[in-house]
């Protein structure tokens, strides 16, 4: 998901990355039922739906409470639905629907939307000053000031060091610590001030915040759990030849969705020469990969930078 700035509104605007690629991928049928698990402020879900005719559908699912107004756009379009909730409940909110086994494409635009970014009072920027909040629900579910406040040590380590891949984890929980005993750590700025003067050596390209703060945002939003079941449930839900499409913005993200195409195109496991028909060993390949990663041009890195990171992987079920 990707952005820049406000516009005159005071709106904070997004711009969607690898927004035709998507679109491609997903191979739309003009009939077709198709799902925005991602919704973000529907860049994408537009696209979707000026592609789509009369007699398609897109449900779009959100867990952000702005999101969900931000869709209101769309609230004179009968082909357009919104669910307020996180895509790891996909499965049984589309079985409510009656739909699985009956969806055509599933988009899924991973991680911290522009304007989560850009609006300081979520908290999820090291860049601007505001509450030490992270959530993407902001309904519910602990902030990451409350969380930072009562964690042990080694938890912040293990959080910081996985989920953030920095290897300065240790000193960083450490800081906060120490920090906290003396007063609570409730804005960003404090945090990420905190982080800069524990990690000893710099990376010119990156902010020190930069990996602490994507842990703590992944650990608090249950991020790569979230995937891990979103994906099941995207397989579940999916029509023969139906498109997953999936835009990662970080190495863990996209290394799970990798693996997770892989182990779902191979075939039943059997011993070595064991009599077993090929097709027996394929009928238990769930999807197949259409392409390589797929990255964005470098007009479009021009265009917007944020898009720099941006993996975007294609299947097909069977």
């Amino acid at each position: 998901m990707t952005s820049q700035n406000t516009s005159s509104t005071g709106e904070f605007k997004h711009i969607s990355v690898l927004l035709d690629e998507c679109i491609e991928a997903l191979s739309i049928k003009p009939d077709g039922i198709y799902i925005d698990a991602t919704f973000g402020r529907g860049g994408h879900s537009a696209h979707i739906l000026a592609a789509l005719g009369s007699a398609g559908k897109l449900i779009a699912f959100d867990r952000d409470p702005q999101a969900i107004k931000a869709a209101e756009r769309f609230a004179d379009d009968e082909r357009f639905s919104i669910i307020h909730a996180p895509f790891g409940n996909m499965a049984e909110e589309i079985e409510a629907l009656g739909l699985t086994g009956k969806i055509d494409g599933v988009l899924m635009d991973l991680g911290v939307s522009s304007p989560q970014l850009d609006d300081a009072e979520r908290g999820f920027s090291f860049l601007r000053d505001g509450p030490l909040d992270m959530r993407m629900d902001t309904s519910k579910g602990q902030s990451a000031a409350d969380w930072l406040a009562h964690a042990e040590e080694q938890d912040i380590t293990q959080v910081i060091k996985e989920f953030g891949e920095e290897k300065f984890g240790k000193r960083i929980a450490h800081a906060i610590v120490n920090t906290r005993k003396e007063t609570p750590i409730t804005r960003t700025a404090q945090l990420a001030k905190i982080i800069d003067e524990a990690v000893p050596v710099k990376d010119k390209y990156k902010h020190p915040a930069t990996r602490a703060f994507q842990g703590i945002r992944i650990y608090i939003n249950a991020e790569l759990e979230q995937l891990r079941v979103g994906l099941k449930a995207a397989t579940q839900v999916l029509a023969k030849e139906g498109r997953l499409a999936v835009i990662s913005f970080h190495s863990l993200e996209d290394r799970l969705v990798k693996r997770f195409i892989k182990d779902q195109s191979k075939g039943k496991s059997v011993p070595h020469n064991m009599p077993i028909t090929q097709a027996e060993i394929d009928a238990e390949k769930v999807l197949k990969a259409l392409s390589r990663a797929i990255k964005p041009s470098e007009q479009e890195i021009i265009n917007n930078v944020r898009s720099r990171s941006s993996v975007l992987r294609v299947a097909e079920k069977l």
